[in-house]
């Protein structure tokens, strides 16, 4: 998380520096906003997975067997 708050850092300094103000929100939506959101949607996949695992596992265990 520390790196992509880096990285958004540098990309605001850099759009601080374009010429125009529509040539910096261009440049900070896609160097830096872009890029962050697709790493922080990449990483925390694996704990949507996991949640998704627990909650299917939690279904299943509620709803009682039929026995005949």
């Amino acid at each position: 998380m520390i790196i992509v708050i880096g990285w958004l850092y540098v990309t605001l300094l850099v759009a601080a520096n374009e010429p125009s103000i529509i040539a910096g929100i261009i440049s900070f939506a896609f160097y830096g906003l872009l890029p962050c959101g697709l790493i922080i949607y990449f990483a925390g996949s694996k704990v949507r997975r996991e949640r998704r695992r627990f909650k299917e596992l939690q279904a299943t265990k509620e709803t009682p067997e039929e026995t005949p």
